[in-house]
C-alpha cells in the first residue's frame, strides 16, 4: 500500500461540553478518493479544516508528506482583498505554478476573470472557488460541498474534471450520484469517530444499516446482561466476599458502559401541513411567452399540471428556471399566452435565498415570527420546542442566533418554515442544499406521501430520479420541453446532457430549419409529433387504473350478489349500487382513453 499523503491520528476536539471528535484516525494515499459521510453537525467540515491545517485539535497529530500540496474548498469562500475573480484564483497558485490554468478554468466555468467578487451570485462564487483549488493541480483536494449552487451542466463538468485528475480527493457532499461516481472509499464520521470501508459510496448505505443493526443487537445483549446481574445482586449473592466484590464491580462497569453509550441520531420528522384537496387541474399554461429585452426566456410553452404530479425543473444557471416557476404559479405575468390556476390552491414555497433570514434573530424567532412560543402548523398552534425537535434541533438551540447555524441546520430551518403552512401545492427551489443523507431520505418519503402537487428546481440527479414524475428542461432560445420520468429518463429521451453548447447548437439548428416543409421533404426530428408527458403518463398509469376499477366493481358486485342485502341493509345496498355504477362509468372512460392513446402511439411509431 502506498504511504499516506496525509494522516490524522487520535484527533480529539470538544465544542462546549460534548466531544465533537474523539480518537479520529484517517489517512489518504496518492490518487485515493474518499467520501466523508456524516450527519449535519457531526463535525465533517471541522475535520476537513483540521486536515487542511486551519483548525488545531485538542489532541492528536496531523502528518503531511513533505512536499505534498493541499488545496481546501470551504463551503463559504472569503473573497475579501481581491479585486477580480482572476486575482482570487491566481492567489491560490503556488510559487512556480503555471498562470495559464487560472484563466482557462474560469473560462471553462463560464467566467471571464474580470468579475467583481463582491457581486457574484452563489453559483458564480462556487465556480470561482473551484477554479482556485483546481488551478494548481494539488496532490490533495479537500472539497466541502463542491456541488452547492452549481447547475447540472457545471456539476457534470466538475465530475468529469475530477475523474480525469490524479489528485487524492476527500469529498463532503449531499449529492448521492456525485459521490457514487467519484468515490472509491468511504469514511463515516459517526458520534465523534470514523468507521471506514474500502468501497465507494454505492456500498455505504447497506453497510451503515448492517453496522447500526449489529450495534443495536449488542446493546440489547448488554441490557439483558445488566438485568441478569441485577437479579443476582438482589437474590443470588453468596458468602464468597472476594468473588462478590469482583462481580459487583463488573456490574458497575456494565452500567457505566450503558450510561456512556451515545445512540445514533434520530431522523427528522418531516411532514407537510396539508390543506384541503385542490381541483384535479392544478395549472394550465398555453403558449406562454416571457422575454427580458431581446432575450427570450420562455417561448410558446404549454403544460397541464394535474393534482399529484411531481414536476422537476432543471437547466443551467440563468436559463430561466425561477422565471418559469413564477409564471406557472402566477407570481409573474406572461408577455403573452394564458396561465390558468386550478380551484382551491394553497401554495407553500421554499426558496434557496437563505440570506432573507436575519442572522441576529434566534431559531425560535425565525420559526414563530417573533410572536410567542408557538408555531402555527397546519393552522394549529404547536410549541416551538416540539416543532424544533421534529427537525432535529435540540431544545438548547432555541435561543441560538441563526448566524452560528451550520448549512444543514439552516436548510432544515427553511424546510420547517415552508412545511408549517397548509398547502396542496409545494414549490421547492433547491430543497436538498446542505441536507445530510438521512434528512434527504426523510424528505423524499415525505414528498412521496404528500397528496398535493410538487414543483421543484433541483440539481440533485438522484433526488430527481427518486421523486419526480416528469422533468422540464430548456432546449435553448426560450424553448422548454417536458419529459416523462426522472432525470435519467430525461437524458435517455433527450439523447444528451444539459451542456450549454448542446442547447446553443439546438437553438442554431432551429433557426436554420424552414418553417414550412417542402413537398416530398422528410419531416425533421424536431417537428415530428410526439406523445406529451400527460399522454405518456396516462399510457403508463391507465392499465393500473383500469385494474383498480375492475377490482372495485367486483368488490361491490359481491355485496350485491347477496339476495337478502336489500332487506337487511338498504343503505349498504344503495351505496353499493351507486359505487358500481360510478366505477363502471369511470372504467368505460378509462378504457376509451387508453385505446385512443394506444392507437396514437402506434401511428407515431409507424410515421
Amino acid at each position: 500500500m502506498a504511504p499516506p499523503l496525509i494522516q490524522l491520528k487520535d484527533i480529539a476536539l470538544t465544542f462546549g461540553g460534548t466531544p465533537l471528535l474523539s480518537g479520529v484516525e484517517l489517512s489518504v494515499s496518492q490518487s485515493e478518493r474518499v467520501c466523508l459521510i456524516g450527519r449535519n453537525g457531526s463535525g465533517k467540515s471541522t475535520l476537513l479544516k483540521i486536515m487542511a491545517g486551519l483548525v488545531e485539535p485538542d489532541r492528536g497529530s496531523r502528518f503531511v508528506q513533505p512536499g505534498a500540496t493541499i488545496r481546501y474548498l470551504p463551503q463559504e469562500p472569503d473573497f475579501s482583498g481581491h479585486a477580480t475573480t482572476l486575482a482570487y484564483v491566481e492567489a491560490g497558485l503556488g510559487p512556480g505554478d503555471d498562470q495559464h490554468p487560472a484563466r482557462a478554468l474560469l473560462e471553462q466555468l463560464g467566467l471571464h476573470g474580470d468579475e467583481d467578487p463582491a457581486h457574484l451570485s452563489g453559483g458564480e462564487a462556487r465556480r470561482t472557488a473551484l477554479a482556485r483549488v483546481l488551478a494548481p493541480s494539488p496532490d490533495i483536494l479537500l472539497l466541502d460541498e463542491p456541488t452547492n449552487h452549481l447547475d447540472l451542466p457545471t456539476l457534470e463538468w466538475l465530475e468529469s474534471e475530477l475523474n480525469g485528475r490524479r489528485s487524492a480527493l476527500v469529498l463532503i457532499s449531499h449529492d448521492r450520484r456525485f459521490l457514487t461516481n467519484l468515490s472509491r472509499a468511504t469514511a463515516w464520521l459517526d458520534r465523534g469517530q470514523i468507521k471506514q470501508i474500502d468501497r465507494g459510496f454505492a456500498a455505504f448505505e447497506g453497510w451503515r444499516d448492517e453496522v447500526l443493526a449489529e450495534e443495536e443487537r449488542e446493546q440489547h445483549k448488554l441490557d439483558r446482561k445488566i438485568v441478569n446481574e441485577e437479579h443476582w445482586l438482589r437474590y443470588g449473592v453468596s458468602g464468597r466476599r472476594k468473588r462478590n466484590v469482583k462481580r459487583l464491580g463488573n456490574l458497575h462497569a456494565l452500567r457505566d458502559q450503558r450510561r456512556n453509550y451515545r445512540g445514533a441520531a434520530g431522523t427528522a420528522n418531516l411532514a407537510a401541513a396539508e390543506a384541503d384537496k385542490s381541483g384535479r387541474l392544478v395549472i394550465e399554461a398555453k403558449n406562454v411567452c416571457k422575454a427580458y429585452g431581446e432575450r427570450s426566456i420562455v417561448d410558446g410553452f404549454s403544460i397541464r399540471v394535474q393534482r399529484g404530479d411531481r414536476i422537476g425543473i432543471v437547466g443551467p444557471n440563468g436559463a430561466g428556471k425561477t422565471t418559469l416557476v413564477n409564471l406557472l404559479t402566477g407570481a409573474e405575468a406572461p408577455d403573452s399566452g394564458m396561465i390558468r390556476l386550478g380551484a382551491n390552491l394553497e401554495m407553500a414555497t421554499l426558496d434557496q435565498h437563505r440570506e432573507s433570514l436575519d442572522p441576529k434573530s434566534t431559531l425560535a424567532e425565525a420559526l414563530t415570527g417573533g410572536r410567542g412560543d408557538h408555531v402555527m402548523v397546519g393552522g394549529k398552534p404547536k410549541h416551538v420546542v416540539s416543532y424544533m425537535k421534529d427537525f432535529l434541533f435540540a431544545q438548547e438551540q432555541m435561543r441560538t442566533p441563526l448566524e452560528v447555524l451550520s448549512g444543514g441546520e439552516r436548510g432544515r430551518l427553511m424546510l420547517a418554515r415552508a412545511l408549517a403552512k397548509p398547502s396542496n401545492l409545494l414549490v421547492l427551489d433547491e430543497p436538498t442544499n446542505d441536507l445530510d443523507l438521512e434528512t434527504l431520505d426523510v424528505l423524499e418519503d415525505m414528498l412521496g406521501d404528500y397528496e398535493g402537487t410538487v414543483i421543484l428546481i433541483s440539481h440533485d440527479r438522484d433526488f430527481l430520479d427518486r421523486v419526480v414524475t416528469s422533468v422540464i428542461a430548456p432546449e435553448g432560445n426560450g424553448q422548454w420541453i417536458e419529459y416523462a420520468g426522472g432525470y435519467t429518463d430525461m437524458l435517455a429521451q433527450r439523447g444528451a446532457d444539459l451542456k450549454r453548447d448542446a442547447a446553443k447548437a439546438l437553438a442554431a439548428e432551429n433557426k436554420r430549419e424552414p418553417k414550412g416543409s417542402t413537398p416530398g421533404a422528410a419531416p425533421s426530428a424536431t417537428s415530428k409529433r410526439r406523445l406529451n408527458f400527460n399522454e405518456k403518463h396516462a399510457l403508463e398509469t391507465l392499465p393500473k387504473t383500469i385494474a383498480k376499477l375492475q377490482a372495485e366493481i367486483a368488490k361491490q358486485q359481491r355485496w350485491l350478489d347477496d339476495p337478502n342485502l336489500y332487506q337487511k341493509d338498504r343503505k349498504k345496498f344503495d351505496a353499493a349500487s351507486a359505487a358500481i355504477a360510478r366505477a363502471q362509468a369511470e372504467l368505460a372512460t378509462a378504457e376509451d382513453r387508453w385505446l385512443e392513446l394506444e392507437v396514437l402511439r402506434e401511428e407515431i411509431e409507424q410515421a
